[in-house]
């Protein structure tokens, strides 16, 4: 590309592909106004603005003023008046008057919002998250000022630059200031994340304890450990994860494991409960099977983690369009076995598993399904099992059934939409009779 918007259109239009082409116009150029000054002259003017005339209507064509008027007022607003200056002026002038009107944009953009804030729950604590605009000017100064001002006192904030590409000195010593001197003053613990090393005075520390450690685990009740998964999936459908610095986590957890609950959740390569849950590192044992079923093996691994490792909820987590549920549902009506349909010879007992929680009544045959009752019908049977599955766990394992008993623990049932990635979270424990087929007779 040239340096002049005219030329770069030129080349483009005729069908120029490498950088080479910017060059040869250039020769051409030189070659024309030192060889041949005189022929040039004799081009008629009324030619050459024909030509920047069409030229231009290439560039600033209607589908183009389209596209500015749908980016908003701040992005035409700009362009329509440098538009207008031009015409009405002459070139160099009208480009200086937008290059103003674009200048006052971004500064009254920046003056408006220099940094954004966000409330985070950590399990520790609320964290004030503050993140800092790609360019804070001195502009920004007083927004800052005023929004750590905000912060009570014994509070925590956490100062994000990850996204900055500049930083204005004035803006930096306001944070140093603060760091080493109205921090301590007013017993606000205060986190850096993202400054560059061209910030000497300032580093990166982040004091927030964002995984399960020991002494957050001995402090954390099942009902504290609930509330951290619904705010954790809160915070997953809104797009507003907890900010977590992964490598400090890798280090933090490499001598010991603390997790504050089990997930027993399924194979399901679009349900790891880690995300759904905006989890960190260390802070769940997960166990995954299709279906969600609660097998000795699985039920052993879950005593462990409750029992020896100190985990405070058991979280049995179904979800919508499970594959292994929608098999069973067919399979059932069918009156055929996993392993005659599929050739996994290994897959009957997990299945028969998932079928204990449906009523044969309620099935219907595959031409007898109106449009979306089958799906409706194989969620509800999603839901069924996860009940049943917590039941199971109460049976078949004493040890777990005793810490419920105890209030060392709580059992929850949950099911996860895999459309929308919100949990529905249900029943905290589960008495020793459920009426599983009660829960299907609607479908009926």
């Amino acid at each position: 590309m040239t340096s002049v918007i005219v030329r770069s259109s030129v080349n483009i239009g005729a069908k120029a592909e490498t950088k080479i082409s910017a060059i040869f116009h250039g020769v051409l150029l030189l070659i024309c106004v030192v060889f041949m000054p005189g022929i040039l002259n004799l081009i008629p003017l009324s030619a050459l603005a024909a030509i920047l005339l069409m030229t231009g209507l290439k560039l600033a064509s209607p589908k183009l003023l389209k596209q500015m008027w749908g980016e908003g007022k701040k992005q035409f607003l700009p362009f329509i008046i440098t538009v207008f200056a031009i015409v009405f002026t002459d070139l160099l002038i009208g480009v200086l008057i937008g290059l103003a009107v674009s200048i006052g944009f971004v500064l009254h953009n920046n003056a408006r919002r220099p940094l954004r804030r966000i409330m985070e729950k950590h399990a520790t604590g609320d964290v004030m998250h503050i993140i800092l605009a790609n360019q804070v000017s001195f502009l920004s100064r007083a927004s800052l000022e005023a929004a750590l001002r905000d912060i009570p006192r014994g509070g925590h904030v956490l100062l994000d630059a990850e996204n900055t590409d500049y930083i204005d000195p004035d803006v930096l010593d306001l944070i140093t200031d603060f760091r080493d001197t109205t921090s301590k003053a007013l017993d606000i613990t205060l986190s850096l994340k993202g400054f560059r090393d061209k910030y000497i005075q300032i580093v990166d520390n982040i004091q927030f304890v964002d995984f399960s450690s020991r002494e957050l685990q001995l402090e954390l009740t099942p009902e504290r450990v609930l509330k951290i998964f619904r705010d954790g999936n809160e915070r997953f459908v809104s797009g507003q994860r907890l900010t977590r610095d992964l490598g400090r986590q890798v280090a933090a957890t490499s001598s010991g494991q603390f997790p504050m609950a089990v997930v027993l959740s399924c194979i399901d390569s679009r349900a790891p409960a880690e995300i759904v849950f905006d989890l960190g590192l260390g802070d769940i044992f997960s166990a995954r099977v299709a279906g969600n079923i609660a097998r000795n093996k699985v039920l052993g691994s879950m005593e462990y983690a409750c029992a020896v490792a100190g985990a405070k909820l058991i979280l049995v987590m179904g979800h919508t369009s499970c594959g292994a549920v929608n098999a069973a549902v067919d399979l059932l009506a069918a009156n055929k076995r996993a392993s005659e349909a599929t050739g996994c010879v290994n897959l009957d007992g997990l299945i028969e598993e998932i079928q204990l929680s449906i009523d044969p009544s309620t099935l219907k045959t595959a031409d007898t399904w109106k449009d979306g009752e089958k799906a409706a019908y194989a969620n509800e049977v999603s839901r069924v099992n996860v009940l049943r599955t917590m039941k199971v766990i109460r049976e078949r394992s004493s040890t777990l059934d005793q810490l419920l008993i105890e209030g060392k623990i709580v059992i929850v049932g949950c099911l996860y939409d895999i459309g929308t990635g919100k949990v529905d979270f249900f029943q905290s424990a589960v008495s020793s009779v459920v009426p599983l087929s009660s829960d299907l007779a609607k479908f009926v």
